[in-house]
């Protein structure tokens, strides 16, 4: 019979590691490197999936499936897989395209692949069904990677300004807290010209109060 690993061993404190984090968590072997070595926590990992105890997306990149009594096995969030990757990396993200206009509730469409710009490499991840593809860009686009800011300037470019209704700006206005909203004045030069007017008015003007009409109803 083959010994079980020690206390100590690289396989051990893996599985430690592994067994206290939440389901849903999403990991590369960058994160265990105090470990062991590469080949041993790659090991480790293999055993790992080969027990079902974690699930192996693409090259290098793990996660502990969560599970749903009706639909069976979850694949995990677009935002664990990013922020697993962010960690290996040290990259800065920015949700652009149709996937920042769905973050902000703009638009339903579901889009096939999620694109985040990057002050990194750019390049294709699968990890399951999805794809996340980052695009490498300029210092301009990345400056309010970390702000409501950047994502609201990310999803009007992709909509266009002949997308951009009165009822979409006034969805962002009810949906956005007035502080982050504020913010948008802080970045206005890194938007494109047509678009400042609007950040202007929506880093201004307060959501409308919604209007009590007897007992159960509300005006809008």
């Amino acid at each position: 019979m083959p010994r079980a690993p020690s206390k100590s061993s690289t396989d051990t404190k893996v599985a430690r590691c592994i067994r206290h984090s939440r389901r849903g968590t999403v990991f590369t072997p960058a994160l265990f490197a105090r470990l062991g070595s590469r080949a041993a926590i790659d090991k480790a990992l293999q055993r790992l999936v080969a027990s079902g105890e974690i699930r192996r997306l693409s090259r290098g990149l793990y996660d502990k499936p969560r599970h749903d009594e009706v639909l069976g096995t979850l694949w995990p969030s677009v935002e664990m897989v990013v922020k697993a990757i962010v960690g290996k990396d040290k990259i800065r993200i920015q949700p652009a395209g149709v996937y920042a206009a769905n973050l902000l509730g703009l638009s339903e469409q579901v889009p096939a692949k999620i694109v985040y710009l990057t002050d990194g490499t750019s390049r294709s991840i699968h990890a399951g069904p999805m794809r996340i593809v980052l695009k490498h860009t300029s210092p301009r686009d990345m400056a309010a990677s970390k702000r409501t800011s950047g994502t609201v300037i990310q999803a009007l470019k992709s909509l266009g300004p002949r997308h951009i209704t009165p009822e979409r700006l006034e969805h962002l206005r009810k949906t956005i807290p007035l502080p982050k909203r504020q913010e948008l004045l802080d970045d206005l030069h890194l938007a494109p010209s047509w678009m400042r007017p609007m950040l202007r008015d929506l880093a201004r003007n307060p959501a409308p109060p919604e209007t009590t009409i007897g007992p159960n109803r509300r005006a809008r």
